[in-house]
């Protein structure tokens, strides 16, 4: 594996000439990356000295991997035994974070369309999410929203309507 070192005065020149931090192709997307690769690598070392089966690095496994600071590809480390579980980016997890989620969330729960919700994590982000994407994040609010719909309501609402003209 050649190990890359983030270049801060390359990233300090592409700052000064306009290319956005965040985002496609963004200046800090390769520090990201590197930092979470790094991660990897230790958490790999972790299980293989404290781990009692008898197992050894098998090199990587690649997927590319969404985040707020935009998408890259990831080199996952994986062990020849197939029981290292990585703790920052897990088997089949594609997101490095719930940012993404919890925005996808909050442009739902504002009404806005899937379509208007794509372009606006495309703005944000960088990102192409489909649609399904966007299904399985809100599914996740149905439960609440049965709940809600479902609760007991109170006998009696007081309010206040005021109707005037100045």
């Amino acid at each position: 594996m050649r190990n890359q070192s983030f270049n801060f005065e390359e990233a300090l020149k592409q700052l000064q000439s306009g290319k956005n931090l965040l985002g496609t192709d963004g200046i800090l997307t390769p520090l990201i990356k590197q930092l979470t690769e790094a991660a990897l690598q230790a958490e790999i070392e972790h299980y293989l000295s404290t781990t009692s089966i008898d197992t050894r690095k098998n090199g990587y496994t690649r997927k590319t991997v969404k985040s707020t600071s935009g998408q890259f590809e990831l080199k996952t480390p994986r062990d020849r035994s197939g029981a290292f579980e990585p703790q920052l980016i897990k088997k089949n997890q594609t997101k490095l974070s719930e940012d993404i989620d919890n925005k996808i969330l909050s442009l739902f729960a504002l009404g806005m369309s899937y379509r208007d919700i794509q372009k606006h994590v495309a703005e944000l982000y960088g990102l192409e999410i489909s649609d399904g994407a966007i299904t399985h994040i809100t599914d996740k609010l149905l439960p609440e929203l049965k709940a809600w719909q479902q609760r007991t309501l109170e006998a009696l609402y007081p309010f206040v309507w005021l109707d005037a003209i100045h």
